[in-house]
């Protein structure tokens, strides 16, 4: 998954606002590009762990998707994603790399189509086929206890970057 990832001091921003230092966490780094694969491994692993055969989400640019299905590909699981009639059309290069990684993407063609209703069709889904399926919200919200899963699961770069920046800083 690309871990750690890296800090990277931004002198020159340091430097233009003068009196502080600045560092960046490089999430950006992932494989799939942002922070989304570290609790989407965490929920894959916990799948894995449960006996369960599939992850079921939702998404709205399509990055949770892409990384939900980057982690059942990896952990052998189906995915199945909810995505808004409208996000589809608008994040074709992320639909695209879901289906790739084996990911069957569901649109959602009710109401507005878009992240609001892929939310309620993904849940729907989940509460229908909740014996064989995991549910994998895509933030830090929602009912218990999914806030505190994508919390604790997302608790590695915070670990990471306080390890980095003392052996940086000393």
């Amino acid at each position: 998954q690309g871990r750690p990832t890296p800090v990277y001091h931004c002198e020159r921003l340091s430097r233009a606002i003068g009196n502080c230092q600045i560092y960046l966490k490089r999430e950006d780094l992932n494989h799939t590009g942002a922070h989304k694969l570290n609790h989407c491994m965490g929920e894959g692993l916990l799948a894995k762990f449960m006996g369960k055969k599939r992850l079921i989400a939702e998404t709205g640019a399509g990055q949770h998707g892409v990384a939900l299905a980057t982690a059942a590909a990896f952990f052998g699981l189906e995915c199945e994603i909810h995505m808004g009639e409208i996000d589809i059309a608008k994040q074709a290069p992320n639909v695209t790399r879901m289906k790739i990684l084996g990911a069957k993407v569901v649109p959602v063609t009710h109401g507005l189509k878009t992240l609001k209703e892929a939310v309620d069709s993904a849940f729907d889904s989940y509460a229908k086929n909740y014996k064989d399926s995991i549910y994998c919200i895509g933030s830090a919200l929602g009912p218990h206890p999914f806030p505190l899963m994508v919390r604790d699961f997302q608790a590695v770069v915070g670990y990471e970057a306080k390890d980095q920046f003392k052996e940086m800083t000393g």
